[in-house]
């Protein structure tokens, strides 16, 4: 098979790799697609440390059964790529993102991902698709299902005034998700213009960064950035006793205004991934066909030229906001 290697920042390339070997259990899945996430990237650049030389990388897919017990061949799935122990007591109650020793999928050095040809997965993290539905979509069910979890964290409900922090794909999974659950009214702020545009082609008002201090009206803040900057601007646009759900990953240390939250008795909620039920419940909307689904991914390479989408993103020349790799396109 061929596969997308991280080598170091800045150096991906495309390889051969040998074919993987399937253990009982387990399933033989042939990518169809898999989305550049912005962990991914920052990966690339160096900047979260959290991605290693020699890896393949790719946690945002869809592809087909090639070989398994659990499933025909054929089968169209997409991947729930958060690998608890199934002993501990955050795997029984169905939180597996909560297991001490998690694995996670293009995470893990030790896992050969989704940027490849051919992968393996527990059958049990496998989640079936059906036929009909454009097959590229099921590579969204992965970013759509970590927003849903944030806007679940986060209490979303119909008399809620919701605001989203940032307008990338984490951010546009966080205000579909709000909607879903009934909110009342669903503001996105985000300081580009291009992504401002799509996310109000999903049916949402944006807004400027700068215009959040005369807006501080929003009980839930879903901060899909996760600096400091992100949730000073959540904390002044919210109102006394809001629910803030910290769910961007952008620093791993951030400063926090203590006032902001014990003197107006704000909530700070993190949200990670998902329960193996929330990322079910995603896959099922996914498989709806909402329309929204349609501007999501706005940009499509082949596995061969997604080194240079990486480069492009990286150095900031291109204005995609979710790029997925086609693998066995040339």
């Amino acid at each position: 098979m061929r596969a997308l290697v991280f080598h170091g920042p800045g150096d991906i390339r495309v390889e051969p790799r040998p074919d993987p070997d399937v253990a009982p259990g387990e399933l033989l899945i042939r990518v169809l697609a898999t989305g550049i996430c912005g962990s991914d990237l920052h990966g690339y650049t160096g900047e979260n440390g959290r991605r290693h030389p020699g890896q393949v990388m790719g946690h945002e897919t869809v592809g087909r059964i090639v070989e398994g017990d659990a499933l025909a061949p054929g089968t169209l799935v997409t991947v729930n790529p958060v690998l608890g122990c199934g002993t501990c007591a955050a795997c029984a109650a169905g939180t597996a993102q909560l297991c001490p020793t998690r694995r996670v999928i293009g995470v893990d050095r030790t896992i050969s991902s989704a940027f490849a040809e051919l992968m393996t997965v527990p059958a049990a993290n496998a989640v079936v698709l059906p036929d009909g539905m454009p097959e590229e979509h099921g590579a969204l069910v992965e970013p759509l299902a970590v927003g849903y979890h944030a806007a679940v964290r986060g209490g979303v409900a119909a008399d809620d005034r919701v605001l989203v922090i940032g307008g990338g794909p984490i951010g546009q999974a966080c205000a579909l998700a709000a909607r879903r659950l009934g909110a009342h009214e669903v503001l996105v702020s985000e300081p580009h213009p291009s992504r401002r545009a799509l996310v109000e082609r999903l049916g949402f008002e944006t807004t400027e960064p700068a215009a959040l201090g005369s807006r501080a009206e929003r009980n839930v803040v879903l901060d899909a950035v996760g600096s400091s900057a992100s949730l000073r601007g959540a904390f002044e646009a919210s109102t006394p006793g809001a629910r803030v759900v910290l769910v961007g990953m952008n620093a791993p240390d951030v400063t926090l205004g203590a006032y902001a939250i014990s003197t107006y008795e704000r909530s700070l909620i993190g949200s990670f991934c998902y329960p193996a039920r929330e990322f079910q419940a995603t896959a099922e909307w996914v498989a709806s066909q909402p329309p929204e689904l349609a501007h999501l991914a706005d940009a499509r390479v082949p596995l061969d030229e997604a080194p240079a989408a990486f480069a492009g993103l990286a150095a900031g020349e291109l204005d995609a906001s979710k790029i997925l790799v086609r693998l066995g396109e040339q």
